[in-house]
């Protein structure tokens, strides 16, 4: 029976891992890794918007080296979750925005792609009805192992000229 219990133990002992590195992803912000999407950008649309009654309006930015590129091949989408579930998606140094209830949140950003360690960040923020918040992914000035990208805070002045010099980004889930 002991040698039973030690064995599936030893077996299940990775699907645990994965399950753990699962649910630390998740609480990080960041959605499920097999969810992707398809993203167009817009270069002739900047729209901004007010937060609903009751809610705050966060706005995201993809400004990272790859995305600045201006070639890419098969495209650099990066996706952008909070608290567990995926929001949408950007291209090649866009933005989107969208509303958030009040409370503390997870926001994440991650490239789609099989490996989640390529790039990923992650930060916690709190959030105000009637607020808006703007976020943007950055090049770490002094990168760590496996840290490709930051996600900061952008002053309200500064988020409006990446406003004004970003695409709009549409996207959708792929199927």
């Amino acid at each position: 029976m002991f040698k039973t219990v030690v064995l599936l133990l030893f077996l299940a002992s990775p699907l645990m891992a994965q399950d753990d590195a699962s649910r630390a992803w998740m609480a990080a912000g960041c959605g499920p890794n097999d969810i992707s999407f398809d993203v167009k950008t817009d270069k002739k649309q900047h729209p901004t918007a007010q937060p609903p009654a009751g809610k705050a309006l966060v706005f995201v930015f993809a400004n990272t080296i790859p995305d600045n590129a201006h070639i890419a091949i098969g495209g650099w989408i990066s996706r952008f979750g909070v608290d567990g579930v995926w929001v949408g998606a950007t291209s090649m140094k866009s933005y989107f925005f969208f509303p958030i209830d009040p409370g503390e949140h997870h926001l994440c950003v991650s490239i789609q792609s099989k490996s989640v360690e390529a790039y990923s960040a992650a930060v916690s923020f709190s959030a105000t009805a009637g607020s808006v918040y703007y976020f943007t992914t950055k090049d770490p000035n002094h990168p760590m192992p496996k840290e490709q990208v930051k996600l900061v805070a952008l002053d309200p002045a500064e988020a409006d000229l990446y406003i004004a010099s970003s695409p709009f980004s549409t996207f959708h889930q792929k199927k």
